[in-house]
């Protein structure tokens, strides 16, 4: 990409800490009238709003190693990601967002942090052995996910299609057994998510954005979250359908559609609200529509990629259709239905605002600037675009009602793609501290639940 007059990449510094200033606002509003409402009504169940976390100042074994992860990425990480070869920069990203994801993950120990995470009554694993007839289980799945049915599965089982859970009884079958194994895997496939990130936007937008947003990808807030959350690994299998459908659309092999739909039929049946990728999906296919057009089959493989995993868990006899509508039903005997969505329907987005950092406001206000500018690069219009989209996406999903509070949990997986707008910014080892410190700050003074 043409690199711009100076006066142009900094002319947006002052508007660029605005950004920075109004989001800080929005989480400091989250707070407090978070705080009073918790104290006076009692209503949103969560005990430091907006997160679903405690008060807990304290260090853990995984601090030296957070801390030295973020002094090297903030001090060479744009260098590095400017130099290495695409080939060597793809694997240093993952790496490096496993071992960031993993040191804050340690700072709580390794029980509390890692291998107890997946072991708790809401959790996975403590399922495991009601699947030792998988196609049972799933034909008798939706007979237990409303509170009151007989044996109703924990809040997690029942609030997900069963391929999240499928995924840690496949793993306890492999031999690979117990809270350990399962946070090893969704670490290490979740830190897959930036890798998938970077592949997406160098095949839309060109190689010098992707290069420049990789840094913000590997040293994201959301890895206190994400380390370790099922989440995470859903994020993981969500970007990779979106990469791989970039690629496809973008003159490589048509044969990846087929590839990108088999990832988002998976990523339906991993979590409900993840159809909501769809919206990021289209918004790949308009960036590449010329690509489309002259590939006709494309949609079509694509299309048979998707319908995999819906017939196969069909024919086994779960229904994801009444599945979600039993959802729904549980979601509202529970406290979703005493939350108060007035509050948490901008109170989420300040979960949000922690999760990507005061970087990620900086940046989409960039990549809104790009959009509106007639004399845009058609990269930065291209990355603007899916950004966009990901943001709509996860306003569709607050507005749904259907998630109120956690959310800095459940929406890592838009939250992954929101981070890409920070290729937009200028001097990035600013922003870079900043996200470095936010996420050292929540991961040492709370102890966030799920």
């Amino acid at each position: 990409m043409t690199q711009a007059p100076l006066r142009d990449r900094y002319s947006g510094l002052r508007a660029d800490l605005g950004a920075a200033a109004a989001a800080v606002l929005l989480v400091l509003a989250a707070v407090l009238v978070g705080r009073h409402l918790q104290d006076t009504r009692r209503t949103l169940f969560v005990h430091w709003p907006p997160l679903f976390a405690d008060w807990d100042p304290h260090l853990g074994p995984g601090t030296p190693a957070a801390v030295l992860v973020a002094f090297v990425v903030v001090a060479y990480g744009p260098s590095a990601a400017a130099r290495l070869p695409w080939r060597g920069l793809l694997p240093a990203a993952w790496g490096t967002a496993l071992a960031w994801t993993g040191s804050l993950a340690l700072v709580d120990g390794w029980q509390r942090g890692v291998a107890g995470r997946l072991t708790t009554r809401n959790e996975y694993l403590t399922v495991v052995g009601r699947f030792h007839d998988i196609p049972a289980a799933l034909r008798d799945f939706t007979h237990h996910i409303v509170s009151g049915s007989p044996a109703p599965w924990p809040a997690h089982i029942a609030g997900h299609p069963p391929a999240a859970t499928l995924t840690f009884v496949l793993l306890d079958r492999a031999g690979l057994r117990g809270g350990g194994w399962a946070a090893a895997w969704c670490l290490t496939v979740g830190a897959t998510a930036c890798v998938a990130v970077l592949v997406a936007v160098r095949a839309l937008a060109g190689e010098d954005l992707a290069r420049r947003a990789a840094p913000f990808l590997v040293m994201a807030p959301a890895a206190v979250w994400a380390g370790v959350s099922a989440d995470g690994y859903f994020a993981a299998v969500a970007a990779w359908s979106v990469a791989l459908l970039a690629l496809a659309v973008t003159g490589r092999s048509v044969f990846w559609a087929a590839g990108s739909g088999l990832l988002y039929g998976l990523t339906c049946y991993l979590s409900y609200g993840l159809t909501l990728f769809a919206l990021i999906g289209a918004a790949v296919l308009v960036a590449g529509r010329q690509r489309v057009r002259e590939r006709p089959v494309l949609p079509v493989l694509f299309l048979a990629g998707v319908a995999v995993v819906p017939v196969a868990f069909t024919l086994s006899g779960f229904d994801w259709w009444e599945g979600y509508r039993l959802l729904v039903t549980r979601y509202y005997q529970g406290v979703g239905g005493t939350r108060p969505y007035g509050y948490w329907v901008w109170a989420n987005l300040a979960c949000t605002v922690l999760i990507t950092g005061l970087a990620t406001a900086a940046g989409l206000r960039r990549a809104g600037a790009s959009a509106t500018r007639r004399t845009a690069p058609r990269s930065e219009l291209r990355l603007a675009l899916v950004v966009a989209a990901a943001l709509a996406a996860l306003l569709v999903a607050d507005l749904s009602g259907m998630s109120k509070a956690e959310t800095e949990r459940i929406w890592l997986p838009f939250a992954t793609w929101l981070l890409a707008a920070c290729a937009f910014l200028p001097r990035p080892r600013g922003w870079l501290a900043a996200q470095a410190v936010l996420a050292l700050l929540l991961n040492h003074l709370l102890f966030t639940g799920w």
